[in-house]
């Protein structure tokens, strides 16, 4: 029971809570339980204009924060560990490496596109361009009633998330089970992934007894070993009697038209393998040139995601079963999805569109430790989907999203391709400000810290400011006191009431640094 990789995502450890990671929490009692539902909670209302709500709610949920918090610093202290084994001086190359590949890929998205398609129709694949989330689902629906489908198989997709294809298959009355743990265990909750890797992050062992308990009438257990052998009956059923298979991809290789599945348990093979037909659905930007780049993108995949050196299972289709094999599909299918994609190709945010879908960002993100997944509102957050979901969605639809983050650089530093994360989140703040998305008050005092600070007189008499009202605010009165003499507020009003509503706001010394240091030296810089 370990964790997938990317699209093909994670199931139990510490992301499900089944005895690993952060599962146990202080006293095994949490459920993590959400009064919204999984589909309200990936797809609120457009524009979505409650993550402050989800946020306030999130820092109060002590079991939720122990949770993230336990399982995101476990695999980002072993993706470091093993990147820094492996690789050692060379680490920041090998990234460079990573993402130079995916960088001129897709500076020649077009050709590698022409290129794949050929090449996977050569082999039997039948390949679909799908320009929206509508189309896609639209594809994979009719290619299911074409073959009167009524089970449907499908193992961890982030694509198919985006585009809500559970909903769909099972409006058409076509029976559809997620065989990835995790997964499985959400949809029985009727929940919603809150990690890119690890879906099932925010709960723990009691949350799936629970759920087996209730949905599969299974005896009521929180052994870890006990519940995966009730999931593993259950599902293998399943697999037998399915006629449809459906996958996401975590890499399409252009040179042979070959969908690469990076999973650490079999039931992403046996999704894509026992079905008839199998629908594979994956995003236009994860193509890579040639076979030989794979193993630069396995590498740092399996290490920035699991901290291992490779998956346990990396499964490659190239078309259906041939004539001489005894397993594989009789049919393929390839949808390959924009659904805004196309919007981040140009120059200043193409970059954002090289993730490889590791998690490493959510897993070393202070905010995301904190909030959790579902406070951003969308199939992909953390820091990653604070830029990427933007550019899926529109950017007025997510206006919070952008500011979602402390820029303290840590998503850039843990990210295997070199996404320069704070710089896009910079310039999707510039862009919101540019086109007066954000409010004409945050503008204001922005535009007015701006003049402030560009003005000597106007710095030191803004400081001077800042200081009477926050040491006022904080009980401290400007007499006296030496250079650390500081107060602490405990309440602040109007736009600084955030600051205080965690933690208590130091405010400025009696003394500023450049008063301390004129009454200490003279002129000359000494005594």
């Amino acid at each position: 029971m370990q964790n997938n990789q990317s699209d093909q995502g994670g199931t139990c450890g510490a992301g499900c809570g089944c005895g690993h990671g952060a599962g146990d929490g202080a006293n095994g009692q949490g459920d993590g339980h959400n009064h919204l539902s999984g589909h309200e909670l990936l797809f609120p209302d457009m524009p979505f204009k409650g993550m402050k709500k989800r946020i306030k709610g999130a820092v109060k949920d002590v079991q939720l924060q122990q949770f993230v918090n336990d399982a995101t610093l476990k695999k980002d202290v072993a993706r470091t560990a093993m990147m820094n084994d492996t690789f050692g001086p060379n680490v920041l190359a090998v990234k460079e490496l990573a993402g130079s590949i995916k960088q001129h890929t897709l500076d020649h998205l077009d050709r590698y596109l022409e290129q794949f398609i050929e090449n996977a129709e050569k082999t039997g694949t039948v390949v679909h361009l799908a320009k929206d989330a509508a189309q896609a689902k639209e594809i994979a629906l009719t290619i299911a009633k074409q073959k009167g489908s009524k089970l449907c198989v499908k193992s961890k997709s982030m694509v198919t998330e985006e585009v809500e294809l559970l909903d769909g298959l099972e409006s058409i009355g076509v029976e559809t089970i997620e065989t990835d743990l995790g997964e499985f265990i959400l949809q029985l909750d009727g929940d919603a992934p809150s990690h890119i890797v690890t879906p099932m992050i925010h709960k723990n062992r009691v949350s799936v007894a629970k759920a087996f308990t209730r949905e599969l009438g299974a005896e009521y257990t929180e052994d870890p070993q006990a519940l995966t052998t009730i999931a593993r009956e259950y599902l293998r059923k399943k697999f037998a009697e399915a006629d449809l298979g459906m996958s996401g991809g975590n890499f399409l290789v252009a040179e042979t038209g070959g969908v690469v599945i990076c999973t650490n348990e079999g039931n992403g093979r046996l999704s894509t393998s026992v079905a008839k037909t199998h629908i594979a659905m994956v995003g236009i930007e994860k193509l890579i040139p040639k076979q030989e780049h794979l193993g630069v993108m396995l590498k740092v995949l399996a290490r920035s995601s699991t901290g291992q050196p490779l998956t346990c299972y990396t499964h490659i289709m190239t078309g259906p079963k041939r004539e001489i094999e005894l397993d594989g599909p009789e049919e393929m299918h390839v949808i390959l999805v924009d659904n805004g994609r196309t919007n981040a190709l140009g120059a200043d945010t193409r970059e954002m569109l090289r993730c490889i879908r590791c998690g490493a960002c959510l897993n070393t993100c202070p905010v995301y430790r904190k909030v959790g997944g579902h406070s951003y509102g969308a199939v992909y957050p953390g820091p990653i989907g604070s830029i990427l979901t933007p550019m899926l969605r529109g950017m007025d639809n997510y206006k919070d999203m952008p500011n979602a983050s402390s820029l303290c650089g840590a998503c850039y530093d843990a990210c295997p391709v070199r996404i320069n994360i704070p710089k896009q989140l910079i310039h999707h703040r510039r862009v919101m400000n540019e086109q007066k998305m954000n409010h004409w008050f945050e503008r204001f005092v922005m535009k007015s810290w701006t003049v402030a600070y560009g003005s000597k007189p106007l710095y030191l008499m803004s400081n001077k400011m800042n200081k009477v009202v926050s040491r006022l605010m904080s009980g401290k009165k400007d007499k006296g006191g030496k250079y650390v003499d500081h107060g602490w507020s405990k309440k602040m009003i109007g736009p600084l009431k955030g600051w205080t509503d965690q933690k208590d706001l130091m405010s400025p010394p009696s003394k500023s640094f450049r008063q301390w240091w004129n009454s200490e030296h003279d002129s000359k810089g000494g005594k």
